[in-house]
């Protein structure tokens, strides 16, 4: 069903040993791969540190854009779940400094209020 999921833009979980090669590098020293989500080609890593988020980009995927937020810097989260006539749920993340949210799209999955436990757990400290 993990096939199924993706393409229905489903949050579904990553093996942390095969994202290690990719993220490993972008990692500080001491800093820990926590989980990860895929939904569709786009990926939600959490660190013991930060949230990155990695955006493939064109018809092969080689352009990548992380982009990293300190949990500190995550003020506030909102959640629209999907209703009966709407497929997709949607994540908005306010960061301080910036006017405008980052926004991602979900479909109908589980996965997304495991999402929102980590962030939860991360910026509720």
């Amino acid at each position: 069903m993990g096939l199924l999921d993706q393409l229905l833009g489903n949050a579904s979980e990553r093996d942390l040993d095969k994202l290690q090669k990719e993220f490993g590098p972008l990692l500080a020293p001491g800093e820990q791969l926590v989980k990860a989500y895929a939904v569709i080609r786009d990926l939600f890593v959490f660190t013991d540190r930060r949230l990155i988020l990695s955006n493939k980009q064109g018809i092969t995927g080689s352009k990548v854009e992380y982009l990293n937020i300190p949990y500190r810097s995550i003020v506030m989260f909102t959640f629209e779940n999907a209703g009966h006539f709407d497929m997709e749920s949607e994540l908005a993340l306010h960061i301080s400094s910036q006017i405008e949210p980052i926004r991602r799209t979900f479909g109908r999955g589980d996965s997304t209020k495991e999402i929102l436990a980590l962030l939860a757990q991360y910026t509720c400290k």
